[in-house]
């Protein structure tokens, strides 16, 4: 069973499945610990809601001073607007999602509602979403797993991204699992360097 944390900077609908599928059993995991780069979203009223440890940290340093009082071996970026620089005993252990299928549309600029209007001026038949390790560059990591939707003609960005959620709602969890099983080594030592 992995420990998280969870970074977050916004709504914290991630953080919402996370703890339904906790309940449910689906997602072999237990949060220790809820951080947000910004005061005051909606994502750390919900932590304090479901029971968990929530604080507002606006630097690395900060979060990282916070993380040194947990018990963490998972960080699950969860919406996390930022890059991330874990402490050294962390640092191939940060769990990423990107809302869509890399390597397309990511990097930096790529993010959120961004995303999407890039698939549809491009023309897209398919999206999707990747989870993947976080390193010292946006979207780099090893991939963990990914999903595909198939997108209409007449889908707009929103209808993009209301599909692709609905997937990340899957495949979140489902890399977590992955993770727990195969360990976290395994994803950094099957990708060429």
């Amino acid at each position: 069973m992995r420990k998280l944390a969870v970074l977050l900077s916004g709504s914290g609908r991630t953080l919402d499945n996370f703890h339904e599928r906790i309940g449910a059993g689906s997602l072999r995991a237990e949060i220790q610990v809820v951080i947000s780069n910004v005061a005051d979203v909606l994502g750390l009223a919900k932590a304090k809601r479901y029971g968990y440890p929530a604080f507002h940290a606006s630097s690395d340093a900060a979060i990282n001073r916070i993380l040194a009082d947990y018990d963490v071996d998972l960080i699950a970026l969860a919406g996390y607007l930022k890059l991330y620089g874990p402490p050294e005993a962390l640092r191939r252990a940060v769990l990423n999602i990107h809302p869509a299928l890399i390597p397309s549309f990511c990097g930096a600029g790529f993010y959120g509602h961004h995303v999407h209007e890039a698939v549809k001026a491009r023309g897209c038949t398919v999206s999707g979403c990747t989870v993947h390790f976080a390193n010292e560059s946006y979207d780099e990591g090893p991939i963990v797993l990914q999903r595909c939707v198939a997108l209409e003609d007449s889908d707009t960005p929103d209808e993009i991204a209301a599909r692709v959620f609905a997937v990340e709602c899957e495949a979140f969890p489902a890399a977590i699992n992955l993770v727990d099983a195969k360990g976290v080594e395994y994803f950094w030592n099957r990708v060429k360097p």
